[in-house]
Order: structure tokens, then C-alpha cells, then sequence
């Protein structure tokens, strides 16, 4: 089974390379999605979220106030390394788990992790790929503002936050340049899978 890391910073065009590999027939097991399934209602991780952070990060129906907690730890280290050190753990259980299931329903799968923090918290577990998708930092701003309605403030301050591309592009065994068109996205993404399955 094939286990491939898929990693890039906000608006890098990481979900247009996940969703053409599950097109192929990848597994994509999607890290965000575990984050918030551990975090939901009544886990010990929220649990555990409000002891550290305070009981008005969670919202009336039990759930956890996105923003709320962001707004706490966006802009303080230590407060971020706070929450990592709750949610990282569950998080790599949860995804072990996920890839365990896998390999169970089928040896033969392609495993994809769609990670945004491998270089901060993954990049030494066992990938047999790690691909980066990569686009400078100036066209990903204009990708947040146009597509997700964000201020160009705003937008600078998240790019700001995450690793440097650079310290990607260096773990990476393949970067596919998301800076051009789809359709040349997709024909790297493609020869990707022709590499991973010629394996």
C-alpha cells in the first residue's frame, strides 16, 4: 500500500490534486476532516480543549467555536503550541487508524493524506511520497480574496503564519506547480499516479 503524503500551504491547490487522485482511486484520508471529527461534541479532545482554553469556546449545541478558539491562538505560539499538543496526538491515532482500514479493505490501495501541517507535525512518519503542491505566495493571496472572500490583509496574515514554502519544496519528493491551468494541473497530478502505480 502506498502511502503518500499530499501537503501546501493555504489556497496551493491541494484539494484539486486530492480530488483528481480520488478520481483515479485513491484513498484520501483528509487531515481537517479528522481534526474535526476528534474536536466534535462530547470527545475527550474538546474535552480537554475546554479545560485549556476555557468553557466559551464551546458553543450552546456542544460544539466547538472555530473562530472563537483561532482567535485565541492565531497570533500566540505558545497558546498554538497549546492546542497542537491536545489535537496532534488523537489526530495520528485517528489517522493511523484510517490508513490501517484501508490496507484492510484493500492491499492493493493508494493511501493519500491530505495533511496542510506535515512539516509541522509529520514529516518524519513513514511516506513513501510526499508531494507538495506549490504556487507563489502572491497568485495563493489572490485565490483567498477572490475565492474565499477574504481582505488582502487578511489573506497576507495567514500566509504569514504558515511554514515558508521553501522549508515544503524541501521535503518534498514531488512538487506539482499549481501556478498555471487546471488541465496542467491535472496532467501532473496524472503522471503522479502513473509514477505510484508503476511502483
Amino acid at each position: 500500500m502506498p502511502l503518500i503524503a499530499l501537503t501546501g500551504g493555504i489556497a496551493s491547490g491541494k484539494s484539486t490534486i486530492a480530488a483528481r487522485l480520488a478520481e483515479h482511486g485513491a484513498v484520501i484520508v483528509d487531515a481537517d476532516q479528522i481534526v474535526r471529527d476528534v474536536q466534535g461534541p462530547g470527545s475527550p479532545v474538546l474535552a480537554a480543549i475546554a479545560a485549556e482554553f476555557g468553557e466559551d469556546v464551546i458553543r450552546v449545541d456542544g460544539a466547538l467555536d472555530r473562530a472563537a478558539l483561532g482567535a485565541r491562538v492565531f497570533a500566540d505560539q505558545d497558546r498554538l503550541q497549546a492546542l497542537n499538543a491536545i489535537v496532534h496526538p488523537a489526530v495520528r491515532e485517528e489517522s493511523a487508524r484510517r490508513f490501517t482500514a484501508a490496507l484492510d479493505a484493500d492491499p492493493a490501495a493508494v493511501v493519500v493524506y491530505d495533511v496542510p501541517l506535515l512539516v509541522e507535525a509529520r514529516v518524519d512518519d513513514p511516506w513513501d511520497l510526499i508531494v507538495v503542491a506549490d504556487a507563489p505566495a502572491d497568485m495563493r493571496a489572490q485565490r483567498m480574496i477572490a475565492l474565499r472572500g477574504m481582505t488582502e490583509e487578511d489573506a497576507r496574515a495567514r500566509l504569514a503564519s504558515q511554514v515558508p514554502d521553501d522549508v515544503r519544496r524541501a521535503v518534498a519528493d514531488v512538487v506539482i506547480d499549481t501556478s498555471g491551468t487546471i488541465e496542467r494541473t491535472i496532467a501532473q497530478t496524472d503522471a503522479l499516479w502513473e509514477r505510484v502505480r508503476a511502483r
